[in-house]
């Protein structure tokens, strides 16, 4: 699976940049030549969309998949100026560049799947669904839609974080890892924890640490966190070591879930298994210390409604530290959005 890009778009040649590598993966994942240009015009229009708007603007490319088709997820992130009138800016003809204004509008139709998210003065998020073989797999539905963003520290070639999900019928495991330190060394041990994950999904999530701790003896160990989420009981049962924030946000309040301090397969005093309520439409939000801890997803209103993709992405945008590995993991129940 090709690694997520993330690049910087602050002038045209960045924008072309991006097309090329956008091109790369597509065709890469066996994209055909009508949805490899689908794929291209995508991510030209959101790249010159942020040369010409917007301040700090990013490209975060990543594979997806859903029903053992493949995909790819463009986000667009800038810091501002942000749209005044979304629907306004989405119409066909409307520019504040002196453009045909058909940009925002492309990106809607040609992508499986389109969402955004703008505030004044605070920035724009975009996120376009792209499909291999261009349908959007509306007959078979994953039980959770996740968002993720899992991106290296700048200067590293890999991410010492990690993540994967296992979806059952009733019942959808998570995992974050993060190795320690950086590079390779910490990828071996991410990646180590994510195969213990899946050879034993069938178990607990403390059950699937405890073995993890005796796997990973042989690595320099990792932060690890689990989430079993039991949706027919309504439950979230949660086993985690070392710095995995994990918070569950309803429209009643937000409840942090414990982690005990330790390494996994270094030093661990004590695993946990935590249960707290699950309800329909809650947020499941699992990040590493590569994202810093005052977000508050009250502070961006109607952004808790939008696909997880885009809240993944608005917080590594405004919360990364900018000098770690940072994964950022949102999750709620599926809902017929693509």
């Amino acid at each position: 699976m090709a690694n997520p890009i993330a690049l910087s778009i602050l002038e045209a040649s960045q924008a072309g940049e991006a097309r090329r590598k956008a091109l790369s993966l597509a065709s890469h994942l066996g994209f055909n030549e009508t949805e490899r240009g689908k794929v291209g015009i995508v991510v030209t229009e959101m790249a010159n969309n942020l040369v010409r708007h917007a301040r700090n603007g990013q490209i975060v490319m990543q594979v997806k998949t859903k029903n053992e088709t493949l995909g790819i997820e463009i986000l667009a992130l800038d810091s501002g100026p942000g749209m005044h009138n979304i629907d306004e800016c989405l119409r066909d003809g409307f520019s504040t560049a002196g453009t045909s204004g058909s940009g925002l509008g492309a990106i809607a139709r040609l992508s499986n799947f389109f969402d955004i998210y703008s505030v004044s003065d605070m920035g724009t998020a975009l996120v376009a669904h792209l499909w291999a073989d261009g349908t959007q797999h509306k007959q078979q539905k994953n039980k959770l839609e996740l968002g993720v963003v899992c991106l290296p520290k700048i200067g590293e070639e890999v991410s010492g974080d990690a993540w994967t999900s296992h979806q059952e019928t009733h019942r959808c495991l998570l995992l974050v890892a993060d190795g320690l330190g950086h590079g390779s060394e910490a990828a071996k041990a991410s990646l180590a924890a994510v195969k213990v994950f899946h050879e034993k999904a069938y178990m607990s999530p403390q059950a699937i640490v405890e073995a993890t701790h005796k796997a990973l003896q042989t690595t320099r160990g990792s932060a690890l966190a689990i989430a079993e989420l039991d949706l027919e009981r309504q439950i979230v049962n949660y086993t985690g070591i070392g710095n995995i924030a994990s918070t569950i946000l309803t429209s009643q309040g937000n409840r942090n879930m414990v982690s005990h301090n330790g390494t996994v397969g270094y030093e661990m005093r004590k695993i946990q298994e935590f249960t707290y309520p699950w309800s329909e439409g809650a947020l499941l939000i699992m990040h590493t210390d590569g994202l810093k801890t005052q977000w508050r997803l009250e502070q961006y209103p109607g952004l808790f409604h939008k696909h997880p993709s885009l809240i993944a992405g608005i917080l590594y945008r405004d919360f990364s530290r900018g000098r770690d590995d940072v994964t950022v993991l949102v999750a709620r129940e599926e809902e017929s959005r693509e």
